[in-house]
């Protein structure tokens, strides 16, 4: 399958952060709290809802309740979806 060069560019985007790829392979087709992301992927709680703002921003992680304030889901977007099936 050709990969446009919008996904392209998310994938490297994606590749230039370790932290980025674990939180990513962690949602791989799941969806969790904050505090799991970061139990499942051995990032300290603090460093999460920063990389999940970023990804987030690329529209490769959503939040799917975000009228909570403690307890939020998070989980791969389509775009996130082909992202994370596509890192090496």
């Amino acid at each position: 399958m050709e990969l446009s060069d919008e996904i392209l560019i998310e994938i490297s985007y994606v590749q230039m952060s370790k932290y980025r790829i674990k939180v990513m392979k962690a949602l791989e087709g799941e969806v969790k709290i904050p505090s799991v992301i970061a139990k499942d992927s051995g990032i300290k709680t603090n460093h999460i809802s920063k990389i999940l703002s970023e990804l987030k921003a690329h529209e490769l992680v959503e939040c799917i309740n975000p009228e909570v304030r403690k307890g939020r889901l998070y989980r791969l977007t389509d775009k996130g979806d082909i992202i994370i099936k596509n890192l090496e």
